[in-house]
């Protein structure tokens, strides 16, 4: 009885250490990533105060923290900048207009390269295509914007003979869409293989012996299987409708004024304002509402959704 009582003992003794040493290997791994986050993302959000201050440096000691302290409150005035420009509109119409499009279209095209390359059975050539797709999304804008400028030069671009481009905005939404698909696209369709690569085969050998083509195979086996994969990064692009990707429309159109009226989003419009003014409040006043907005997005995205579908919802 007692031998029987201390291998109990034991085994139980085991299986907690076993327990807690994977628990502590986890939590190792997890750690530098959520130093990161602590050090990163969560302790700068203090500096949020700075959006309803009029921030100056303090003479005596101009720390940041005395900065903070001895600044002005102004409550919501940094905010009224934004609405009170003539160029207010514009900017948050473009803005809303460019990422309402690049949503669908990035996702439709995305999505229709992942179906691609999981049918081909080529191990090497379908590494090769992935690479070539993914390969864009790892250059920087300053990088694409040479690239750009090499075609649209004017003299010596190779299309310089059509218009004079960096004068003329009429035809930038559509440079501008050519431009973010081709360096985004990539990055979206490997999420989407991922997820493709992990379907059982046997839901496609079961569709195959019911007479379904390749391409009713896709519709009713792929697509409903990445279901939630598409609408968890569709919530998430929904989230940033009210952000614009400083680089592209600062760096690729070279910050030439004339083509203002196409390229004008709200994080140019806010650099341009602090680099004018010097406000720093105001900038910071607009990063906090593009992120607010972003964040009421996702729960109202989020909200429909799961009315819809509970299981595909992200939250």
């Amino acid at each position: 009885m007692l031998q029987g009582y201390l291998h109990n003992r034991t085994e139980k003794w085991r299986r907690f250490v076993t327990r807690h040493r994977i628990t502590f290997a986890l939590t190792v791994m997890m750690l530098p990533g959520a130093v990161w986050l602590l050090l990163l993302r969560y302790l700068p959000m203090a500096g949020i105060i700075i959006a309803f201050k009029d921030y100056r440096p303090y003479a005596p000691n101009p720390s940041l923290i005395n900065n903070i302290i001895h600044s002005k409150w102004v409550g919501l005035a940094n905010f009224k900048f934004i609405f009170a420009s003539t160029d207010a509109m514009r900017m948050i119409r473009n803005t809303i207009a460019y990422n309402s499009v690049w949503i669908i279209l990035t996702m439709v095209i995305s999505l229709a390269f992942a179906v691609m390359l999981s049918e081909l059975t080529g191990k090497f050539s379908a590494k090769i295509y992935q690479t070539i797709m993914f390969f864009p999304y790892f250059l920087s804008w300053i990088v694409v914007s040479y690239f750009v400028y090499a075609f649209l030069a004017p003299g010596y671009g190779m299309l310089s003979h059509v218009r004079d481009w960096y004068n003329n905005p009429s035809g930038w939404p559509l440079i501008l869409t050519i431009t973010h698909l081709w360096k985004i696209t990539g990055y979206s369709c490997i999420l989407y293989l991922a997820a493709i690569t992990g379907i059982d085969h046997q839901q496609y050998e079961a569709a195959s012996i019911d007479g379904a083509g390749k391409w009713q195979q896709i519709w009713h086996v792929t697509i409903p299987c990445i279901k939630n994969m598409i609408v968890i990064l569709f919530i998430m692009n929904v989230g940033r409708i009210f952000n614009a990707d400083f680089g592209l429309f600062f760096n690729v159109p070279r910050d030439a004024g004339p083509l203002y009226p196409a390229t004008m989003v709200i994080d140019t419009y806010a650099y341009r304002a602090l680099q004018g003014m010097g406000n720093i409040g105001m900038s910071t006043a607009v990063g906090l509402l593009q992120n607010t907005v972003g964040f009421i997005l996702i729960l109202l995205t989020n909200t429909i959704v799961r009315k819809v579908d509970r299981d595909s919802a992200l939250l």
